[in-house]
């Protein structure tokens, strides 16, 4: 087993493959990086020369030409927006930035109600027109502008995924920040374990990487992604503002839930409907969760955890505080 870590995307990167040789292995993990490093150079808001933002300035006038990877991930984000009725959607962008928990350097307020308002008429994913044929991407209202953060980090985990593989490499886990692919088994023999950050560490920043998980699952041939209301947040009279944004209200997301981990075949996909579902809440989440058939852990504000039927027995809860609750049981 082989592992290297590498600063990217604006987050820790780690690379581990399982292979013959170390030879093989280096060659494996420098083309996942490799790919991981061009959906940045694509995907980067903060770029003026990026093909998002160049989708953004053109918005209005005219449709951008853009590469594959792009238009594919367009596409299928705008299949997550439509699954999840707008719970997830990439033109959000606007509002983001008077929240400005993403700034150079960050610097996260709340904003005027006044200027939510003007924002969120700028909002919608159904102004997005893709061009296949032409590789062209159209935001037609002028103002309009994407950001991709809520999905494009598992996009590149399966880019990456899919580099190692043609390697020839046995197996492999792409760790990008919170967004985890795996493929084939561990060193071990058995499925990759991966664990789930604490949303309320009782001791946060511990020296003890273990006592910041509160639980672990196995990893074969599935992508992982958490979302939660800890990762970029800051606390104002005793409520705290979070950098999930509801598309239909602009404000952080109140839906009672914490923390989201979504398992599912593939990393653009538990990327995103994570998002939506920490947005939609316990109830409605399960519901999206059981009507694609992947599965979920949801963590509620008095630290319940709701699990799919297809997780029951295959969860493990470290911490005492948190109480495990099967879906099928509690919500109905």
């Amino acid at each position: 087993m082989f592992k290297e870590n590498r600063v990217l995307m604006d987050t820790f990167c780690t690379i581990t493959v399982v292979a013959d040789s170390e030879e093989k292995a280096k060659e494996a993990i420098e083309a996942g990086f490799g790919e991981i490093k061009k959906m940045e150079t694509l995907f980067n808001n903060f770029s003026p020369d990026s093909e998002i933002s160049m989708i953004g300035k053109s918005a209005g006038a005219k449709p951008a030409g853009v590469s594959k990877e792009t238009l594919d991930l367009m596409k299928k984000t705008i299949a997550v927006s439509e699954m999840t009725d707008g719970a997830f959607d990439p033109t959000i962008a606007p509002v983001l930035k008077l929240w400005k928990f993403s700034g150079r350097p960050a610097n996260p307020a709340i904003p005027e109600e006044g200027a939510i308002e003007e924002a969120l008429k700028l909002v919608d994913f159904r102004k997005i027109k893709t061009d296949g044929a032409a590789s062209e991407i159209y935001l037609q209202q002028k103002g309009m502008e994407l950001d991709l953060g809520g999905i494009a980090k598992g996009y590149a985990a399966d880019r990456a995924v899919e580099a190692i593989k043609a390697k020839g490499t046995q197996a492999a886990l792409v760790a990008i920040a919170g967004d985890i692919r795996g493929y084939g088994l561990s060193a071990t023999g058995k499925p990759w374990k991966v664990g789930i950050q604490d949303p309320r560490p009782v001791n946060p920043g511990s020296e003890k990487p273990w006592e910041d998980i509160f639980a672990s699952v196995y990893l074969q041939d599935r992508a992982i992604s958490t979302a939660g209301d800890y990762q970029r947040s800051f606390i104002k009279d005793g409520k705290r503002y979070h950098h999930i944004i509801d598309p239909k209200t602009g404000y952080p997301s109140e839906s009672g839930l914490i923390s989201v981990s979504v398992i599912a075949p593939e990393g653009y996909i538990s990327d995103g409907i994570d998002t939506a579902v920490l947005v939609l809440g316990a109830e409605k989440g399960m519901k999206l969760l059981d009507s694609m058939n992947i599965d979920g852990i949801l963590v509620d504000s008095q630290k319940r955890v709701f699990i799919t039927k297809g997780l029951k027995g295959k969860i493990e809860i470290l911490h005492e505080g948190y109480g495990l609750q099967v879906a099928e049981k509690t919500l109905s």
